[in-house]
């Protein structure tokens, strides 16, 4: 997704999907000095973190695209951070990229991994005074489901038909297949509202650590829930303000008109690293703007093309030009960073000649024509796309750049165009797979089917022994790698800027950033 820890959903997916997917507070780990070196945002170890003040936030997310239904497409970034703020999940992302506890304080298999008995907590109640139910977490769960064509089918593993609530604080879910993540499967999407929600156009209660004041489809004002049963949040008010421009992002920090800016350009970092009023946090490796290539659609239904445009990328001159330093080459599958990618795969190169040569095979001898979309969203996209159909002319593919609009671009292209710039930010491999690479993934943006893929992923799934697992999944991904539908040139760290004062802001994949209940105002 092409969408924050789901592939964008417009949201990564948002690569989307979903893409799902991404929810630990972590410190800063990297910002910039006055000088431009590395500079802790930590405070001195005898600061204790101060309570009050408002937290201005510039986040991706244009107002065209703004919703506040918690369970349908996540189509804004500002939308994922109102929502984790103001609702509970079951699971949250853990620092040791485990699955940690949230709503649900533990969890168990059956024997056979196809049934989860989760264990809520007996504290947790709605802003209006009701207590949290296993009926309302189950009623979200089925009202997440029943919204599959919004939200990339984020639950589709998932039998909520046959799930119950035996008692107050225990839920049992039921799964379609043996899935042995199914606890981070949950991790960060399973927003819990009230029974029977189904008005969105006014604020709804939720356990969340803060609640909402007012919001529109450009701003949203939070408060602080003093009633949250968890650690006690440390600002007074948090201001989201949904902005499409990520220079436009970066700019309100310079400026004094934000506090933070999400997902802004290797270039405005660049420029700040000489001012001392930013920090700027890094996400090592997790932002990827691959190029998908649909194999339903010519001329990508041939195999020998796809390669070809795989043996066409510079991956060095993509990385250096789009990501300025802060990224490393990347080897045409789509979640590099996922533990379980395979580490014995030889390193695909340019090979011009040879790329010649398959065209000529595939019956493109005389050249061919192709349009390549692209969106400026996130920064460099287009960037991307313009180096890429530069080096794609030197193996005779005239490719057109079509920049479409940022407001619509997650609808209109993603998943349906035959050739576009995708986007992933953080989205692990095995939810990308149930979302988009399984012959029957809700979205299926490369029109990837394969039954020995789909037969392996299952094998993986039904093994719960975790090193067992992860060397299943990796050998399924070198059939993707040898005949799939992605150019994934390179991975980027994800730049967030920040005021110099803020304290505690996540530098996590994916959605592990939105949960952002710790962060406090150094005064």
């Amino acid at each position: 997704m092409t969408q924050p820890s789901f592939p964008h959903a417009p949201a990564s997916r948002r690569s989307v999907l979903t893409a799902l997917a991404a929810l630990a507070v972590l410190p800063l780990s990297a910002c910039s000095s006055s000088d431009g070196s590395a500079a802790s945002a930590e405070s001195p170890a005898s600061a204790a973190p101060a309570d009050g003040g408002t937290l201005r936030y510039a986040a991706t997310g244009s107002p065209a695209t703004a919703s506040d239904d918690p369970h349908g497409g996540l189509g804004n970034e500002s939308d994922i951070l109102r929502f984790a703020l103001v609702y509970d999940a079951l699971t949250l992302p853990g620092e040791d990229g485990g699955t940690r506890p949230r709503l649900a304080t533990s969890w168990k298999p059956n024997e056979t991994l196809d049934r989860w008995t989760f264990t809520l907590r007996k504290d947790a109640r709605f802003t209006d005074g009701t207590r949290v139910r296993a009926a309302d977490v189950l009623y979200s769960l089925r009202r997440i489901a029943d919204k599959a064509a919004e939200n990339y089918g984020r639950l589709a593993d998932f039998d909520l038909d046959r799930s119950t609530a035996p008692d107050e604080h225990t839920v049992v879910l039921a799964t379609r297949t043996p899935m042995a993540d199914a606890p981070r499967a949950l991790e960060s999407v399973s927003f819990v509202v009230p029974e029977g929600t189904e008005d969105f156009s006014r604020a709804v209660p939720g356990s969340g650590p803060y609640k909402v004041e007012g919001t529109s489809s450009r701003t949203s004002v939070l408060t602080r829930n003093d009633d949250w049963w968890g650690k006690r949040p440390h600002l007074d008010r948090i201001e989201i303000q949904a902005v499409a421009d990520p220079q436009a992002r970066a700019n309100a920090v310079t400026s004094g008109q934000a506090d933070v800016a999400g997902s802004v350009s290797p270039a405005a970092v660049k420029s700040a690293g000489t001012s001392a009023r930013t920090q700027v946090v890094r996400r090592e490796g997790v932002t990827e703007y691959p190029f998908v290539m649909r194999l339903d659609t010519e001329p990508f239904d041939d195999p020998r093309v796809r390669e070809a445009f795989r043996l066409a990328a510079d991956r060095k001159a993509l990385v250096d030009t789009v990501y300025l330093g802060y990224g490393r080459i990347a080897n045409d599958l789509p979640t590099p960073y996922d533990p379980s990618t395979p580490k014995d795969l030889p390193q695909r190169t340019r090979d011009v000649e040879k790329a010649r040569r398959l065209l000529a095979e595939a019956g493109h001898e005389d050249g061919l024509s192709v349009t390549l979309h692209t969106t400026t969203s996130y920064p460099g996209m287009d960037t991307a796309a313009t180096l890429y159909a530069q080096q794609l002319a030197d193996i005779g593919v005239e490719a057109e750049v079509k920049v479409e609009p940022a407001d619509t671009y997650w609808t209109a292209v993603y998943a349906k165009k035959a050739f576009y710039t995708g986007y992933y930010g953080g989205i692990s491999f095995t939810d990308l797979t149930r979302v988009g690479l399984l012959s029957d993934s809700p979205t299926n943006e490369t029109a990837w089917r394969s039954d020995t893929f789909d037969d392996g992923f299952d094998r993986a799934m039904a093994t719960a022994d975790d090193t067992e697992r992860q060397a299943l999944l990796a050998g399924i991904q070198k059939e993707l790698w040898e005949d799939g539908g992605y150019v994934v040139w390179g991975t980027g760290d994800g730049l967030d800027l920040a005021a110099p004062g803020v304290r505690g802001l996540p530098d996590g994949p994916g959605f592990q950033r939105m949960f952002i209940d710790q962060v406090w105002l150094d005064r």
